[in-house]
This record gives C-alpha cells, sequence and structure tokens, in this order.
C-alpha cells in the first residue's frame, strides 16, 4: 500500500500563490440608470449634508441646552390665537367666508393635480412645476384654515406651545418651498418664451426634477433651522397672541428668553429665501414682457400681456408682503397690519393661483371639458 499523499507545506504555498486573488468588487449601484447619475449625486450629496447639518445642530442644541442656567420662571404651556376676536358680531360671517375660500382652494388646486397626472398633454415642465405648486397650496393653506375654521366656530381659541410650533414649521416650510418654485416656474416660462430654440433641450426632465427638489429641500432646510432656535424658547408671559395663526414675530414677541439670536438668524434666512427669488422672479418677467412687446399681433400681444401681467402682480403680491412681514422692521404700524398682509400671502394666493397660473390656459380648458365628457360617459354606462 501506498502511503498517503501529503503536501508539504511550500507545496501549499506554491498553489495557493498560483491562484488569482481579487482584491476590488465592483458596486453596481444604480449603473442602470446611467441618465440619473448627476441627480442621483445632487440629490444623496444633498440628503449628506442635510444630515450632518441637522445633526450638528441638534449636538449644538442639546450642549447649549446643558450649559443654560435653569430657570424659576413657569413657562406657559397655551397661547390664545386672538385672531379676529375683536369683532365678535362678524364670527359667523367669517367662519362662511373661510370656508368657502378654503373648500374653492382646495378644489380648485386637487381639480389642477389629477389633471395634470392623467392627462398626457399636460406632461410637460409649465403643468409639472404648476402640479407641485398645487400640491403645495393644499397642504399650505391646511395648516392654517382648519385651526382658524375652529376657532371661529366653536370660540376656543387656546392651542399648546408645541402645537403652535409645529404649526409655524409646517407653514413655514411650504411657504419658503413656495418662494423657490415661483422663481423655478419663472425660469420655465422665460425659456419658453425669450428661448424657444434651447427650451427643449435645456428644460428637460432632469433639470425639472433638480429645480422641485431643490426648492422643497431648501424651504425644509430653513425653517428647520428656525425652528430648531425656537423651541429653545421659553414662553413665561402675556400668553395672548394677536394672530390668526403661529407665525414667527408674534411667538417670538411673547418669549421671556433672548431673542437676539434668533431675530438675527430670521432676518438673515427671509432675506436669502424671499430677495433673490423675488428679484429673479422680476427680472424674467421683464425679459418676457419685453419680448411679448415685440410680437407684431396685436391680439397675441394683449393676450400673451393679459396673461403674464396677471402671474406678475400675484407674485408681487406674494413675495412683497412676506417681505413686509418677515424681513422689514417691525414698527408698530406694520404689526397691526401684519394680520392684513398674513391675508393676502396665505390665504389670498393660494386661492388666486389656480385661476391665474391654470384654468386660463387652454390647454387646462380642454382637459376640463374632456374629463367632464369622461366623468358623463362612464355615469351614463
Amino acid at each position: 500500500m501506498r502511503p498517503p499523499n501529503y503536501l508539504s507545506f511550500a507545496q501549499l504555498i506554491q498553489n495557493a500563490t498560483n491562484l488569482t486573488v481579487n482584491t476590488v468588487f465592483i458596486l453596481l449601484g444604480f449603473s442602470d440608470h446611467p441618465e440619473l447619475q448627476t441627480l442621483l449625486f445632487l440629490a444623496f450629496l444633498t440628503i449628506y449634508l442635510l444630515t450632518v447639518a441637522g445633526n450638528l445642530i441638534i449636538v449644538v442644541l442639546v450642549i447649549n441646552d446643558l450649559i443654560q442656567n435653569t430657570t424659576n420662571l413657569t413657562a406657559n404651556t397655551i397661547f390664545i390665537l386672538l385672531g379676529f376676536s375683536d369683532h365678535p358680531e362678524l364670527q359667523t360671517l367669517l367662519f362662511l367666508a373661510f370656508l368657502t375660500i378654503y373648500m374653492l382652494t382646495v378644489a380648485g388646486n386637487l381639480i389642477i393635480v389629477v389633471l395634470v397626472v392623467n392627462d398626457v398633454h399636460l406632461h410637460t415642465p409649465m403643468y409639472f412645476f404648476l402640479g407641485n405648486l398645487s400640491c403645495l397650496e393644499i397642504c399650505y393653506t391646511s395648516t392654517i384654515l382648519p385651526r382658524l375654521l375652529f376657532s371661529l366656530l366653536t370660540g376656543n381659541r387656546s392651542i399648546s406651545v408645541h402645537g403652535c410650533v409645529a404649526q409655524f414649521y409646517f407653514f413655514g416650510i411650504l411657504v419658503t418651498t413656495e418662494c423657490f418654485l415661483l422663481a423655478a416656474m419663472s425660469v420655465d416660462r422665460y425659456l419658453a418664451i425669450c428661448k424657444p430654440l434651447h427650451y427643449v433641450a435645456v428644460m428637460n426632465d432632469k433639470l425639472c426634477a433638480q429645480l422641485a427638489v431643490s426648492s422643497w429641500l431648501a424651504g425644509w432646510l430653513a425653517i428647520t433651522i428656525t425652528t430648531s432656535f425656537m423651541s429653545q424658547l421659553v414662553f413665561c408671559g402675556p400668553n395672548e397672541m394677536d394672530h390668526f395663526f403661529c407665525d414667527f414675530a408674534p411667538m417670538v414677541s411673547l418669549s421671556c428668553s433672548n431673542t437676539r439670536t434668533i431675530e438675527a438668524l430670521s432676518f438673515i434666512l427671509s432675506s436669502v429665501c424671499a430677495f433673490p427669488p423675488f428679484l429673479l422672479t422680476l427680472a424674467t418677467y421683464v425679459c418676457i414682457i419685453t419680448s411679448i412687446l415685440r410680437i407684431p399681433s396685436t391680439s397675441g400681444r394683449q393676450k400673451a400681456f393679459s396673461t403674464c401681467s396677471s402671474h406678475l402682480l400675484v407674485v408681487t403680491i406674494f413675495y412683497g408682503t412676506l417681505i413686509i412681514v418677515y424681513v422689514l422692521p417691525n414698527s408698530t404700524t406694520l404689526r397691526d397690519l401684519n394680520k392684513v398682509f398674513s391675508l393676502l400671502y396665505t390665504i389670498l394666493t393660494p386661492l388666486a393661483n389656480p385661476l391665474i397660473y391654470s384654468l386660463r390656459n387652454k390647454e387646462v380648458k380642454e382637459a376640463v371639458k374632456k374629463g367632464v365628457r369622461k366623468f358623463y360617459k362612464n355615469v351614463s354606462i
């Protein structure tokens, strides 16, 4: 019998070295979508930066909270939203008016969303942004009007401090996002009217998605920073807020903490989020109107100018009231008019946008007629 064929240690080493050893792995990731690589890079980069910034803010706030001296003051846990309580005889009328406005706003914007999703003829950059704006307006008005309607109907104007901060947080995200989204829409119209030959190549699906996502992320980041600082304030004095919703200035004015830091931060963020988008929107509409004036047809010029002027009017009211409320110094006169200005950008603008931006357009009217005919056809069956 032959002895077992045992390999020597040297032979084992030699055989091992003859094998091909992998030192690199290939992570396929999202390589099956090469057209989305740039968008994915920007999206993941933004998420990474926001994650780092958000967690860093939390760390700073926790450290700041640990080193703060404890206060002997009794903190308020409830605010009283005075709203329109100085006119008790108008409560029923105001309730019916705001209820009608809320229902029209939600219905109008919901119609736009349904039409944009279902009608292939509206799958264009312009209506993509309008669909985003309509979704935003539904959420925007729903953060304020239901609570206001409840107060007018029941007379209960109390709201918890945490509930007030939450209302400001969601309202702030939506209103800041709208600032950037309106600017993106104005750029889209500028390219379509002033640069028609380059429009299809420039305003592609990827750029539309980037502009929309950037608008939402910018709104979220700005208000998250502001709300993080606001949540550290102590409210221990008067708890009556002369407003119909939880806005920044009325809330900060009730705090007994040092508010200089958060007021400076709010001024900087408000300026950054309001002035550049407004100036960009204004500049693009000036270019658009200049191009319209060169149209030889009088009827075509009047129609285009009418549409653009109505767009510009709504945009000016929206940005103008925001700048007055959040950027200009809070004088006594402006403080008394805050509720009026707030009504313009929180209630009037969401109601007017579907009428101004969409329902006057020929394509939307055709989509509405087609939808109505389809509905009656299905009902008759």
